[in-house]
């Protein structure tokens, strides 16, 4: 009997009522960005928010939108370096860029993933990224070319501020 009050006693401090749990979002590293000292700095994950921008932005370029893309463009400062090694600065210069490559490339992407990270860095600013992968399709002079493209893009207040493309040729029947 005694064994069995025993139990009981202790299912009972066992089996309390669970607390609540505290909602605070905990970050989550998910790697290091190398500054230019060569000193890890952690990359976190970010909100989705800028997940948000920056499918927008895909989806004018799909849609061949350049009003909605200066619109999502940074006012100031923007830039976007091209795989070629082409740096387009602000985003006059870019919808130009745009306006005829449109013309004479037909793009079309096709998004494979997007990764919202962010870093601070040692004067605590933070910088909020969007790292993407697409499948891109050109027709350039009647011949169809596939690429797959990773994207890095600063979102900086809702609006793209810089992004990097780096791209390869696909392999046949990838």
């Amino acid at each position: 009997m005694k064994k069995l009050l025993l139990i009981l006693i202790v299912m009972a401090f066992a089996c309390e009522p669970a607390k609540k749990i505290d909602k605070k979002i905990v970050p989550n590293e998910i790697g290091y960005q190398i500054s230019k000292e060569g000193n890890k700095i952690g990359l976190y994950s970010n909100s989705k928010s800028t997940i948000k921008v920056w499918e927008n932005y895909i989806r004018a370029h799909n849609e061949k939108d350049t009003a909605a893309i200066r619109n999502l463009n940074a006012l100031e400062n923007f830039k976007a370096y091209a795989p070629t090694g082409e740096l387009i600065e602000g985003s006059d210069a870019h919808i130009a860029f745009l306006s005829k490559w449109f013309a004479e490339n037909n793009p079309k992407w096709t998004t494979k993933y997007m990764i919202a990270n962010e870093y601070t860095d040692k004067n605590d600013s933070s910088y909020q990224w969007v790292t993407s992968g697409h499948d891109m399709d050109l027709t350039i002079e009647g011949a169809e070319i596939k690429l797959n493209q990773v994207h890095d893009a600063l979102i900086v207040d809702g609006k793209v501020q810089m992004f990097y493309v780096n791209e390869r040729v696909k392999s046949p029947g990838e």
